[in-house]
């Protein structure tokens, strides 16, 4: 990324700060300088100057919004999706930060892949922080060399797109990790249970003929995973993209129980459910896949209560000859960066009357209790001048062919949506503004 921030500043005026972290929920100025944060202060008595200034009257200026689960496609599937791309999706979405699974090809197992993602080369306009594989080539057999991933930048590992469902496997992955603070993140999927499956069981693949994933398939693996981390000290579990009720409750269980178990859900899953999958429309296969209304229900409350530390996109770019086949053909997958904001606004916050604090924290200050992104997450003084300033009551048409992504795979193209981001500011500079 190329940063202007050196001897560059700006002084966001007027708009109201929400940062859970710093538990600021108020009429604050905000003064960016040299690539961080220099000064909150109620309105008008910031006492440094700024070359430039940005007008937030109305507007709800906060943290650099974090996404703990993207698919970037890089290296190797650069016809789906791009860094430079993807980013630029990330701005348009409100996110300054982003974290990028491994399941790539070839598979982000070595200290040289971690390294390339993070090259200007890319084209990053946001930040990158790569998620490196667990085990070898994500095969679940030989683990990878987490320190040396962790020095080369690595964030957390992960297989995901695959569960690491060995026992022993998964048990010494918590172990190694946890000695040196790195979190492992696990794809909560039994692949046992749901081969050939494309959707949610129930009777929605009942009448479509389609076959059916168990609920059991991830809360099983959840309950197992619970149970390891209580066993070493320092563990740091992340479930991702939890959908299933039961799969909650088995946190709920290790979150009492004092494990360091976090977890994080998708704007698809506390929107839609199994129900809308219409017509074999394959732009509403995603794995895990729409659950039941139930699910949804309980997802929602678990948003509203803390049990969920973070929603993260898991944007999931795939060309049209990939989307464009038979539902159980079909590749697994949505964009979702662009439409988090408005979703979690219009569903959590308009429908379910969850505060725009707890949204935002959701965004923010949640992500980085699962990752350490280096002084991000808050705009306290001397953080990273990361900012993300949206418009809570604007309303907006979400219009697929003029994302940002290189791909259009979504089921929400022509939904009308409250909540649209207005600015994305990385280590000072606005890299994204709404026309």
């Amino acid at each position: 990324m190329n940063r202007r921030s050196q001897n560059h500043s700006l002084l966001i005026r007027g708009g109201h700060l929400i940062d859970p972290a710093a538990r600021i929920d108020a009429p604050m100025d905000v003064l960016l300088r040299d690539g961080q944060v220099a000064e909150v202060a109620p309105p008008g008595k910031t006492r440094g100057s700024a070359h430039d200034k940005f007008d937030a009257r109305g507007l709800i200026v906060a943290p650099g919004f974090i996404d703990l689960h993207v698919h970037l496609r890089e290296p190797g599937q650069s016809y789906k999706e791009s860094i430079a791309t993807g980013t630029a999706a990330a701005a348009a979405g409100g996110f300054t930060s982003v974290c990028c699974m491994p399941n790539t090809h070839p598979v982000v197992d070595s200290t040289e892949w971690v390294t390339w993602l993070q090259q200007p080369a890319r084209g990053a306009v946001v930040n990158v922080f790569p998620i490196a594989a667990a085990t070898k080539v994500s095969k679940g057999a030989a683990l990878t060399d987490y320190r040396a991933l962790q020095r080369a930048g690595a964030v957390a590992v992960t297989d995901d797109g695959r569960p690491i469902l060995g026992e022993d496997i998964m048990r010494e992955a918590l172990r190694l990790a946890a000695e040196i603070n790195l979190p492992v993140i696990q794809h909560a999927e039994d692949t046992r249970m749901t081969e050939h499956c494309s959707m949610n069981e129930g009777p929605t693949a009942f009448r479509l003929g389609l076959r059916g994933m168990k609920g059991a398939a991830e809360a099983s693996i959840v309950e197992r995973d619970v149970q390891l981390a209580q066993q070493f000290s320092g563990t740091r579990l992340h479930e991702a993209h939890i959908s299933t009720a039961d799969a909650l409750k088995a946190v709920r269980r290790g979150k009492r129980s004092k494990a360091r178990v976090t977890c994080e859900v998708t704007p698809h899953h506390f929107t839609l459910t199994d129900t809308d999958i219409r017509d074999y429309d394959a732009n509403f296969k995603m794995n895990p896949p729409l659950r039941s209304a139930a699910d949804r229900e309980a997802i929602v409350v678990a948003l509203g209560d803390g049990t969920i530390d973070a929603i993260a996109t898991d944007h999931a770019p795939h060309a049209i000859h990939e989307k464009m086949v038979e539902f159980e053909r079909a590749a697994f997958g949505i964009t979702g960066l662009e439409t988090a904001l408005g979703l979690a606004v219009t569903c959590l916050h308009r429908q379910h009357k969850i505060p725009l604090t707890r949204i935002v924290e959701l965004f923010t200050a949640g992500p980085t209790s699962v990752v350490d992104l280096r002084g991000r997450g808050t705009l306290a003084r001397g953080s990273h001048a990361d900012v993300t300033i949206f418009d809570p009551k604007k309303r907006w048409t979400f219009e697929g062919a003029k994302s940002r992504s290189k791909s259009r795979n979504t089921p929400f193209d022509g939904w009308q949506l409250t909540g649209k981001v207005v600015a994305t500011i990385v280590s000072g500079e606005i890299v994204y503004r709404a026309d």
